[in-house]
């Protein structure tokens, strides 16, 4: 996954291609109207199959939400990985970034923090690289360019079928001046490691038939479903099509027994985001206290997903208590 070096508000970390790297990363609405705004969230590097009406179902857990975007590249309708929340009460919104800014979904860690209003000095801030040596990391790369300035976001496109360096990177800075100081620094010069002189310019829009070639090329598939230690359990496979209990249609509906009384929607999200898509959680409440009544649903796109989900939580102990994690069955507590 893309790293940034800043604290700074940042964007997209998922799939950029040429025609999604020149996009503004600021909110985008006016900047007059959110001044000082402590209601609109940036999030950052959400996995790629993320839709609008998830980001909103996640960060809705929180508190009323006032609208959602989920920002997309405006040529082939693909998400860029990020998107803007935007809360109707300031407490809401800290709430979010204290509880959501740092959860695992997927092989995404997402980054929540407030929006910073759109301005003249942070927009154009990208640079595309190429002549980059193919042995060239990431890190190497941040490092040649973070002399001139806050990098926000970076990236190396690599071969879809081999993994190997394509030897052309993106840059994402903070600011312009800083993106223009490092083309003033280093086009036409040789990094440690190069043969011949790199070229470092602004990264422009290229014409959609370009823009779809480059893409259909450069992205690229996870090699992972599964992060950190679940990596080395091997998922379930050939039975999607299988009618268990459990499936609604939209997605496999997943059933959590023994929640405290104070478990709320967002500690379902942060249990089983890391496994999958998940579309929806709601935990069910008594209608007089508001308190949790012991159980909750999930739902997650996946059925491999949601098993896999279920093998690992079924059992799981969650503060005192050990929870009970099964496919929704018609016998199943009805919300």
């Amino acid at each position: 996954m893309e790293t940034q070096l800043s604290n700074g508000p940042t964007c997209n970390n998922a799939s950029n291609g040429p025609s999604t790297i020149s996009n503004n990363c600021s909110s985008p609405v006016e900047s007059g109207s959110i001044e000082d705004s402590k209601t609109n969230l940036i999030v950052n590097y959400l996995p790629q199959n993320m839709t609008q009406e998830e980001l909103k179902s996640l960060f809705g857990s929180i508190g009323e939400i006032e609208s959602c975007k989920l920002v997309r590249d405006k040529i082939t309708g693909q998400s860029l990985g990020y998107g803007f929340v935007n809360y109707v009460d300031p407490k809401d919104a800290e709430k979010a970034i204290n509880t959501l800014n740092g959860l695992r979904l997927q092989t995404k860690t997402i980054k929540v923090s407030y929006a910073r209003p759109s301005s003249a000095s942070i927009r154009d801030a990208n640079l595309y690289v190429s002549g980059l040596p193919k042995t060239m990391t990431q890190k190497e790369l941040e490092q040649l360019f973070s002399q001139y300035g806050r990098i926000i976001t970076s990236r190396i496109l690599v071969d879809q079928v081999t993994g190997v360096s394509r030897g052309v990177g993106f840059i994402r800075f903070d600011r312009r001046i800083e993106a223009e100081e490092a083309i003033k620094g280093l086009n036409g010069q040789k990094p440690p490691g190069a043969t011949e002189p790199i070229t470092v310019k602004f990264a422009n829009n290229p014409s959609q038939k370009t823009s779809q070639a480059l893409l259909s090329q450069l992205y690229q598939s996870p090699n992972r479903r599964y992060p950190g230690p679940l990596a080395q359990i091997r998922p379930l496979t050939g039975l999607a099509g299988i009618n268990i209990p459990g499936h609604a249609g939209t997605g496999w509906c997943i059933f959590v027994y023994n929640l405290a009384p104070d478990a709320d929607e967002s500690i379902l999200w942060q249990m089983f985001g890391p496994f999958g898509a998940v579309t929806n959680v709601k935990v069910i409440r008594d209608f007089n206290t508001n308190k949790c009544k012991g159980f909750g649903f999930v739902t997650m796109t996946n059925y491999d997903e949601a098993a896999m989900a279920i093998a690992s939580l079924n059992g799981y102990r969650l503060g005192d208590r050990v929870l009970q994690v099964s496919f929704k069955t018609n016998k199943t507590h009805k919300a």
